[in-house]
C-alpha cells in the first residue's frame, strides 16, 4: 500500500524496469545474462590477473581491483532485481535501501578513482619511465587502493546519515529497480536542501570534476611526451599502453554525463532508468573486454593458460 499521510516510511516499493507483465521474462532473462557475463569477464580477468606472473605490474594491479569493484556494484544492485522477480516481492526495508545506497555508491566511486590512479600509473611509465619502478612500487599501489576506497565511503556516508534522519516521505514508491539517492530525495518531504547542497559539492566536484581534471592532466603530459618521441614506431607502442585505459574513461565520463547531468522529471525516468542498468550492467562487461582485446599481454596471458590447461588434461588422459 502507498503510504501518503507523510510519515516515515518502513519500506519502500521498487517498481523495477518495467510494469508490463509481459516484458518481465525477457528483463529477468536479459539481467540474469548480462550478470553473468558481468561475473565471468571480470573474474577471468581477475583470476588472470593473480595467476600470471607477466601481469604483476602497477597496471593489472589496478586493474585487478577494478573488475572485483565492478563485480561487487553489479551484484550491490543486480542480485535484488532477480531476487525480487522470483519472490515477485518489489518492497526493500529501508534501512536495507540505505545499505545498498552506501555500498553502490562506495564501489562506484572507488571504481572511479581507481581510474584516475591508473591515469598516474600510466603518466609515470610514459612520461617518467626510469623512475617508474621506485614511484609505482608495491606499497604506493596498496596505498592508492586504500585511499580510493577510504574517500569513497568517506564521500557516501555523510549522504546516507542524512537521509537516515529524514522523517517523512511523499510516498513510498520509487520508479526504479534499486534505491537511487537522488530519487528517494525527491521522494522526501523533508527540507534536502543541506542533503542536495552536500550531494553537488561531493558528487560534482570532489568525485566528478576532480577525477577529471587529474586525468585530464595526466593525459596532457602522456600525448605531449608521445608527440616528441621520433620514431612512429615508439610513438605508436607508446600510445598503445594508455588505449585501453584511455577508451574506458572515456566511456564511463560520457555515460555519467549523460545520465546524471539530465534533469529529474517524470517522463525521463524509465530513460534513466534504462540508462542505469547500463551504467550498472553493460560498462562493467565492456571494461574487461576492453582491456583484454586491446592489450596482448591480457590476451598472451589467457592463451598460457589455456595451453597450460589442455596440456595437463592431455597427461591426465594419456
Amino acid at each position: 500500500m502507498e503510504h501518503t499521510n507523510h510519515t516515515k516510511v518502513a519500506y519502500f516499493i521498487l517498481k523495477g524496469l518495467s510494469d508490463d507483465p509481459k516484458l518481465q521474462v525477457p528483463i529477468f532473462l536479459l539481467v540474469l545474462l548480462l550478470y553473468l557475463i558481468t561475473l565471468g569477464g571480470n573474474m577471468t580477468v581477475f583470476l588472470l590477473i593473480c595467476l600470471d606472473h607477466h601481469l604483476h605490474t602497477p597496471m593489472y594491479f589496478f586493474l585487478a581491483n577494478l573488475s572485483i569493484l565492478d563485480i561487487s556494484s553489479t551484484t550491490v544492485v543486480l542480485h535484488n532485481v532477480l531476487i525480487r522477480f522470483v519472490t515477485k516481492n518489489r518492497t526493500i526495508p529501508y534501512v536495507t535501501c540505505l545499505t545498498q545506497m552506501c555500498f553502490f555508491g562506495t564501489f562506484v566511486n572507488a571504481g572511479l578513482l581507481i581510474l584516475t590512479a591508473m591515469s598516474f600509473d600510466r603518466y609515470v611509465a610514459i612520461c617518467n619511465p626510469l623512475r617508474y619502478v621506485i614511484i609505482m612500487n608495491h606499497k604506493i599501489c596498496i596505498l592508492l587502493v586504500i585511499v580510493c576506497l577510504a574517500v569513497s565511503m568517506l564521500e557516501v556516508l555523510p549522504h546516507v546519515f542524512l537521509l537516515a534522519e529524514f522523517t517523512c516521505y511523499r510516498r513510498n514508491i520509487i520508479n526504479h529497480f534499486f534505491c537511487d539517492i537522488m530519487l528517494v530525495m525527491e521522494l522526501s518531504c523533508s527540507d534536502t536542501s543541506v542533503l542536495k547542497t552536500l550531494f553537488f559539492i561531493e558528487g560534482v566536484f570532489l568525485l566528478g570534476l576532480t577525477p577529471f581534471l587529474l586525468t585530464f592532466i595526466s593525459y596532457v603530459f602522456i600525448i605531449a611526451t608521445i608527440l616528441k618521441i621520433r620514431s612512429s614506431t615508439g610513438r605508436r607502442k607508446a600510445f598503445y599502453t594508455c588505449s585501453s585505459h584511455l577508451t574506458v574513461v572515456i566511456l564511463l565520463y560520457t555515460t555519467f554525463v549523460l545520465q546524471y547531468l539530465r534533469p529529474i522529471s517524470e517522463d525521463s525516468l524509465d530513460y534513466n532508468k534504462f540508462f542505469s542498468l547500463f551504467n550498472t550492467a553493460a560498462v562493467p562487461i565492456l571494461n574487461p573486454l576492453i582491456y583484454s582485446l586491446k592489450n596482448r599481454e591480457v590476451m598472451s596471458a589467457l592463451q598460457r593458460r589455456l595451453v597450460k590447461k589442455l596440456s595437463y588434461s592431455r597427461d591426465i588422459q594419456g
